[in-house]
Order: C-alpha cells, then structure tokens, then sequence
C-alpha cells in the first residue's frame, strides 16, 4: 500500500502527489534564464528533487547551505550558498557569499529572491507537514516564493522526523509532494578522541548549573557535553544540535521546564528519532536562533565553536583554507557576539593545535585567510586554555603561545610575536 493511502493524504486534503515525471515538467515550467532554486540543506537534502532538478533544467542558480549533493559535474548551474559544503566546494560555478548566517534571510526579499524551493518534509499530519531537522533559512524561502507565485514542492519521507515549531508547514503551501523511503544522512565523527577529550575537557569547565549551550558537532562538542552531564538546569539555544544535547537530556542536565531552542540537527539516527514529535524542541528560523540580541537575552550563555586557525592577535578562521573558502562564517560570528554581551557569558573556540595533514600549527602569527570571528573569551587547544577577555595584545599572544600552541610551534611564534611587537611588556 502507498503511504498516501495509508495517511489518506489524497482523500483528506485533497493534496496533489506528484510521479517523479511529474515532477521534471513541473520544475521546467519556471521561466527566466536562471532560475533560482533554495533547497534544504545540510543532512536533510531532497536528492530525489534534486535529481529531478538535474534533469528538467540545463541551467539554474542552486541556493543551498552545506550541500551534499555533488553538483560539481552540472557545470551550467551557478551554486550560490553562504555556507560551502562537500557537494559544492569543487563546483567551477560556485558563487560564495560571506554572509552572516543570521543575515541570509534577508537575501530573499532583496537582491536573491527565489523562484523555487525544493523541501525534504515529514509525512503530513492534521494538514502540515514538518521540516524535521532542517528549518533554518526555509521559512523565509517558501514566503518569498509564495509571494512571488513561485513553485514550492516537498520530498516527503517516512524517515523525517516530525519537528515543531517554525518548520511545520500548512499543505496548501506546496504545490506537490513527491514519495520517497530513504533513510537521513547521518553524521560521521572525526579527529583524535584522546585529543577531543582534552579540549572537551576544558571546554565544560566554563559551563555551570543553569547555563545555556550553544553546540555544534563533532567529537569536541560530544565530549564537552558528556563532561556537562552532572549539570543540572542546562538550557540550548543552538543554531544547531548534534547528538551531545540528546545525550544531556538522557543525562537528566536539561531544564525540563525549558524548551531546547534550534534550527538544524545533524547526527545519528537516534538523534532523528529522539527529535521526532518531540514536544520538548522547537525548531526556529535562522533569523531567530541566530539573532546576537536573542543570543546576548540568555544568562550564562556558552558558545562553544571550532575553528581551522588562530593568530596571535586572536582572530579566528574557521572559513578558509589556503585562501579558498572551505564552508563559510556560518553562525560563528552571531553566537560569539551574542555570548560576549550575555550576563556571564562566554565565546569559546575550540582547535586542535597541530594539523597533522599539512604537519603545521593550527596557532599562527597573522592569518592569512579571512577573519571568521574575533575578541572570544577564550580559545582552548588540548595542550590548555587561553582565557583572554580583558587581556592586553600581549598577554593574550604570549598565552596563546604557552597554553594553546603546540610545543614543536612555540619558539616560531615567540620570534614572530616580537617581529610583530607583540612580545611581553617588561
């Protein structure tokens, strides 16, 4: 039996479902030279759509954040995104924009507006359908598109987890649904555990009863928050959420009382089960999540965010590598600004010292790539901890050195520091 029968999605509402023919001639009725097309991004890619997208159209401008699809062999369509990921950053066509993550909702109204969006959605319930892990710059997307009687379609997926919040979307705001079963992209650790300890380690310390977490993915984020699990009254506020918060929550470190705030998941298929109608997390739009105000509104707000390299006068790349752009500021630099104005905050970036592909320093002495953030409360390796607010140049360059660089780096950096004039005040 189709899934549709079994929702009764037809009958019901009366909803149009669409064969993956259907949808090809659908997406070439869009007119103009180049049109724009948003789709999800990150772990909830609409492949299907996409694949369809492929196929009706020779030429377009693809808007997605972190994509995974390999649009690198469509050599005609022009990937715009403010946050590269593997499916664009090989693409010849990529058309970067440096952006604040909060910001790029703005981009739809003005100077990008989209002509289409393709969604990965839930099955429908009582007339909507959910985003699941994916809301971030979304709801402005099918606004604009809608305003502009654009074409809005949905990938529906019994693996997409049903999400409340700012994701869940009224059915006569999509124009058709195409039927898929295909397991979510899930996420993949990496780095050294026995290194991501250390830095985990000393990232939790700034955490107490009652702080709220920004946490991102990956082994650092995991570990600090599985050092966070004796807390209690935790609360999130995250752009995004990765299997670390789900683990805190078993953990009994959550507030209860309080709702845990995000935009985006990435992580296991736990995770997407344990998000599935879950009444606890509200899925916010990017413009909300990642607004500094709303940010800076929480107490004790601790923004834990990783970064490529840091100089001696303590600027963060978390964006670049070799002079080409590697992802994007993403919401790094919302976060540290927000946290730096919270009521005992602190913006804390997290980096191994040492990069063991290119054998070189992760702490340099100017960097050379642009700046992703800056001024954080401390920037934390597995060799120790730099807490810098409030310190001259100085003293955050000679800490820098001593408790986050790597041994085999420091005496090239203790020269640099005083080419630089950054050498320790007598």
């Amino acid at each position: 039996m189709s899934l549709f029968a079994a929702v009764g999605l037809c009958d019901t509402w009366g909803m149009q479902t669409l064969t993956f023919e259907e949808v090809v001639a659908r997406i070439r009725t869009l007119g103009g030279r180049e049109p724009r097309i948003v789709i999800s991004g990150n772990s909830a890619t609409p492949f299907v759509l996409v694949r369809a997208l492929t196929e009706a159209l020779e030429t377009c401008r693809v808007f997605q954040l972190n994509a995974q699809y390999d649009f690198a062999a469509h050599r005609s369509f022009i990937c715009e995104t403010p946050f590269v990921g593997p499916g664009m950053r090989h693409s010849p066509m990529l058309d970067y924009l440096p952006m604040r993550l909060s910001l790029v909702p703005r981009l739809f109204d003005t100077v990008r507006r989209p002509d289409a969006v393709l969604l990965h959605t839930s099955l429908p319930r009582d007339g909507k359908v959910s985003l699941g892990i994916e809301v971030n710059v979304l709801p402005a997307a099918i606004e604009q598109t809608r305003a502009r009687g654009g074409l809005v379609l949905a990938q529906v997926n019994p693996h997409m987890p049903y999400t409340f919040g700012a994701g869940e979307i009224p059915l006569d705001q999509i124009d058709g649904l195409l039927e898929v079963d295909q397991p979510l992209t899930s996420a993949a650790g990496h780095g050294s555990e026995e290194a991501a300890t250390a830095i985990g380690e000393r990232v939790a310390a700034f955490a107490t009863d009652g702080t709220t977490l920004q946490l991102g993915i990956g082994l650092i984020p995991t570990v600090a928050a599985r050092m966070m699990s004796g807390h209690r009254g935790l609360r999130v506020w995250s752009e995004m959420i990765s299997d670390g918060v789900m683990d805190l929550d078993h953990a009994g470190a959550l507030d209860r009382e309080a709702p845990i705030y995000t935009s985006f998941l990435i992580g296991s298929p736990e995770l997407y089960g344990w998000a599935d109608g879950n009444e606890q997390l509200r899925m916010l739009r990017t413009e909300t999540v990642n607004d500094p105000g709303r940010v800076a509104a929480h107490p004790c707000m601790l923004s834990i965010n990783a970064a490529m390299q840091v100089d001696l006068f303590a600027q963060a790349n978390a964006s670049f590598v070799d002079g080409r752009i590697h992802s994007g500021f993403g919401g790094q630099p919302d976060f540290v600004s927000g946290a730096l104005h919270s009521r005992g905050g602190h913006a804390i970036v997290a980096l191994h010292a040492w990069h063991d592909k290119t054998d070189s320093s992760t702490v340099v002495p100017v960097l050379t790539n642009p700046v992703t953030s800056f001024q954080h409360s401390a920037v934390v390796s597995e060799h120790g901890c730099a807490e810098l607010f409030g310190r001259s140049e100085h003293a955050q360059a000679q800490l820098l050195i001593e408790q986050v660089a790597d041994p085999r780096a420091r005496s090239a950096l203790a020269e640099a520091s005083g080419r630089l004039g950054l050498s320790e005040l007598d």
